[in-house]
């Protein structure tokens, strides 16, 4: 493999389209492939090749990367890979899966002769756009040099941990994170409002203070604006909830806080708030 690898990117979604454009901003030969090809035709204009199928896509390339919405959608892309697979391409799997998910996907790694790479990433879509995003890496050692291009391409860091599925197990204690404070920022402006306040002035109040985080104001602000452009759909952080509690009961742990979490995003889920960011859990408060 050169310095500069063949790159095949499957799924130019939310994430994946930014991933790609610097990727391809990078110099890396891409090919990009997506279920809707209109997502992914735009690509096209930074220099990627946008492929009819994951086989078309696939064939030639050093790594293969996928960045789809769950192992489902992950195993059956990979399946219609299969013929335009070599063995011993390396297989950066960067969408998140949960615990289950991961181990399946070491095993068709495993039967497509691939060297898998267990490596989701933490951000959303801006994140994801300017190359910012913080990638959790796991899986061999002697691959690491071959995927440090496209990792460089889309990161701002990388830390490395062992064995393949550490990484997403880590992420979905990242994501646990993410949901918890978003569903407090939520409650607490909805409290705040029903106490008969203007429910900024909880914003206000933490304002630059030890209870203060970035995605106090970014959230908060959005709620209050009624902006909901997604970054993090309901959609995704639904499907990682329940990934995350699936995790935990596997593990023996009960995680109070996040189950509550799952159950408002499930409301807007049905109240038809998919597509929007998970701040919109905030309307069914």
């Amino acid at each position: 493999m050169t310095s500069n690898p063949t790159v095949a990117l499957l799924g130019t979604g939310t994430m994946g389209a930014g991933m790609a454009a610097n990727i391809a901003g990078a110099g890396l030969p891409l090919r990009v492939w997506n279920r809707t090809r209109e997502k992914a035709e735009p690509l096209a204009k930074v220099g990627a090749t946008v492929a009819d199928t994951p086989a078309e896509a696939v064939h030639g390339a050093d790594i293969v990367l996928t960045m789809l919405f769950d192992a489902d959608s992950v195993a059956a892309t990979m399946e219609q890979a299969r013929e335009g697979l070599t063995p011993g391409t390396v297989w950066l799997q960067q969408s998140t899966v949960g615990v289950e998910g991961s181990d399946r996907l070491v095993a068709l790694a495993q039967d497509l002769g691939l060297a898998y790479v267990d490596a989701p990433v933490l951000g959303t879509r801006g994140p994801a756009e300017s190359g910012a995003l913080v990638v959790l890496a796991a899986g061999p050692e002697d691959v690491r040099d071959r995927v440090a291009p496209v990792l460089d391409a889309i990161g701002s860091r990388t830390l490395w941990l062992g064995a393949a599925g550490e990484a997403s197990r880590l992420k979905l204690a990242a994501n646990a994170w993410v949901i918890t404070v978003v569903e407090g920022i939520a409650e607490a402006m909805t409290l705040t409002r029903s106490l008969g306040l203007d429910p900024a002035l909880f914003l206000e109040a933490v304002a630059g203070g030890a209870m203060d985080a970035p995605y106090v104001g970014v959230k908060g602000r959005a709620m209050l604006a009624g902006n909901f452009e997604p970054s993090f759909a309901v959609s995704g952080a639904a499907k990682d909830a329940d990934l995350i509690v699936a995790a935990a009961r596997g593990a023996g742990v009960e995680l109070a806080v996040v189950e509550a979490a799952r159950d408002h995003l499930a409301r807007a889920l049905a109240a038809g708030h998919g597509e929007q960011d998970l701040s919109a859990t905030y309307l069914e408060h």
